[in-house]
């Protein structure tokens, strides 16, 4: 007997987590956390992140896949006044810092490395990201300010319209929905006649 659609559903998580311990990849991109000040948080994701002038691993941005190191920066701020961002972190060519690469601690950049990564051996694992556009502000992981997250998550899906990280425009496709440079290509659904967009990752056949 012959199998009749009637729409369909697609689910793809895009985002990848690494285990505790497992070493970044390089030029793979990871979800990471990074804690600041909600009084900052509409800047860094307006403009970007500003590097840190120095720290444990030296100059650069600061973030974790670890949420519990993420929750306790900044230090001395009052947990209200925290904000955990959820991140996409284009790690490049990554330094593992540990004994035998202590030498490196603070000058992996300048020996070609993108990222230093800093395995959880004493405390939380930490990385340090040099260039500040490898990193994507892509939610809310904490903020107990339920107006406060929200007007940022709003400034985070504007920011995610208006355009692409390399500066081009993008429209919004009135079938999917989705972000997109090219306009995409609407059809006829072959069940109900339904005017579809092949992006649509769900679509119901209406009942005649």
């Amino acid at each position: 007997m012959p199998v009749q659609f009637s729409g369909w559903q697609t689910y793809c998580d895009k985002s990848k987590h690494l285990k505790p311990g497992q070493q970044p990849k390089k030029s793979h991109g990871y979800i990471m956390y990074h804690g600041t000040h909600k009084s900052n948080a509409s800047a860094i994701i307006s403009s970007g992140f500003q590097p840190s002038a120095g720290g444990t691993l030296g100059p650069g941005v600061y973030c974790s896949r670890d949420m519990n190191k993420a929750m306790s920066y900044p230090a001395f701020c009052a947990p209200n006044d925290r904000v955990v961002f959820k991140l996409r972190v284009r790690v490049g060519k990554v330094k593992r810092i540990d004994s035998q690469s202590m030498n490196l601690l603070t000058t992996w950049h300048q020996h070609g490395y993108d990222t230093a990564w800093l395995p959880a051996t004493v405390g939380l694992e930490e990385d340090c990201v040099w260039d500040p556009k490898r990193l994507t502000v892509i939610g809310i992981a904490h903020c107990t300010d339920s107006s406060t997250k929200s007007s940022l998550e709003s400034l985070i899906k504007q920011k995610g319209q208006l355009q692409k990280p390399d500066g081009k425009n993008l429209s919004q496709c009135k079938g999917c929905g989705q972000q997109t440079l090219d306009k995409h290509t609407v059809e006829k659904c072959w069940s109900c006649k339904a005017s579809i967009c092949p992006f649509m990752d769900k679509h119901v056949c209406q009942k005649s």
